[in-house]
């Protein structure tokens, strides 16, 4: 498995700007791989910076999203479900993010971001299928606007236990892997939004935890793909509701 650093440039890539309804389609099927992202949408940013990890910058398209201003094109020329993130490849359209992380590794050039230690493998799948309970665990007091569940605790603890897991690194697999995709971006939103919102840290009293968003910050093809904290706030209260 890849060393954490990957193959992607330090050099921030020029980002194409967001489409929005008077905008014109691409050209679908033209041959073009094509990842359709919003900018601020942590399931879009999982897809995304697997695709930067693995240094397809010149294989695989950006095509930016506003998912504020949705041209209708989107929905009736490219992904039929209207969602971010979706991936044009080889004349299909694919979603999905945790589905898209895994046909990225898989499909395309690049560093391996699962093991083939069958341990490992099995614990990736294990973790990879509970990201959206967690996700949703998380999500849940913020947008009925209660505060921090048993549940939030539990799976926040759930998440430092399986971090210590392996020894040999500090993600979820020891080494840089699909599986710390998958529950980034998600921290990176709860992290801001219980600190802000409900007077929570996220990683106190979990030292595994914070290592490994401490890490993860270190990650060039993560890095580029953040967005400003307190945009990413505002972002929730105006259009998610949360308090």
């Amino acid at each position: 498995m890849a060393a954490a650093s990957g193959p992607a440039s330090s050099v921030k890539e020029t980002l194409p700007p967001a489409l929005g309804s008077t905008s014109q389609p691409p050209t679908v099927f033209d041959g073009t791989t094509r990842l359709y992202i919003c900018y601020f949408c942590p399931f879009a940013q999982r897809a995304w910076v697997t695709r930067n990890f693995k240094g397809l910058q010149d294989k695989i398209k950006l095509v930016a999203i506003d998912l504020q201003d949705k041209p209708a094109w989107y929905k009736e020329k490219v992904y039929p479900q209207g969602t971010v993130p979706s991936l044009e490849h080889n004349n299909e359209i694919r979603g999905e993010s945790l589905d898209l992380i895994r046909y990225i590794d898989r499909n395309f050039d690049g560093p391996s971001l699962l093991p083939e230690d069958a341990e490992k493998r099995q614990f990736a799948d294990e973790l990879i299928g509970y990201a959206n309970a967690f996700t949703k665990a998380l999500y849940a007091p913020l947008m009925a606007h209660t505060e921090v569940s048993d549940e939030v605790v539990a799976a926040l603890d759930k998440l430092e236990v399986a971090l210590s897991k392996f020894s040999d690194g500090p993600f979820f697999l020891g080494q840089f892997s699909l599986v710390d995709i998958a529950y980034v971006t998600i921290l990176e939103r709860v992290q801001i939004y219980y600190s802000h919102l409900r007077n929570y840290e996220i990683t106190k009293g979990r030292a595994n935890l914070e290592k490994f968003i401490e890490e993860m910050n270190k990650i060039d093809a993560y890095i580029q793909t953040k967005n400003d904290p307190l945009f990413l706030l505002d972002l929730a209260r105006d259009h998610l509701k949360v308090r």
